[in-house]
């Protein structure tokens, strides 16, 4: 489905914009104390259980100090291979892929499990 946008008059598709970068910066200290600059899109995960897609983002930390919140328990560094074994798979994989500089990926999963492209 398309649209005539008002006040343009070209045709565009229906959609919603988000401020997603403040939105990313703003979770990021909410829940850890760290204030981030948002670096690039590293991945996009679907929950094909549930109907979510999340977004992720490399970022570089500028700021803030650690700290836990209503939301977490503890705030930490791992490396890699501290992920891998402290995560899930479909959580662990957002983390590796930002790290691995060959993004974005495009991912879908059961809220369990990897699944396979399509």
């Amino acid at each position: 489905m398309i649209r005539r946008r008002r006040g343009l008059g070209t045709f565009t598709r229906a959609a919603t914009f988000f401020p997603i970068e403040a939105g990313v910066r703003r979770e990021v200290w909410e829940e850890t104390g760290i204030h981030v600059e948002v670096d690039e899109l590293t991945g996009v995960y679907k929950n094909t259980t549930r109907g979510i897609v999340a977004l992720a983002f490399r970022c570089k930390p500028v700021g803030g100090e650690e700290r836990t919140s209503s939301e977490s328990t503890a705030v930490t560094w791992l490396t890699p291979d501290e992920v891998a074994e402290s995560m899930s798979e479909v959580y662990a994989i957002r983390f590796l892929d930002a790290l691995d500089g060959t993004g974005p990926h495009v991912r879908s999963h059961d809220g369990e499990r990897l699944t396979p492209a399509r």
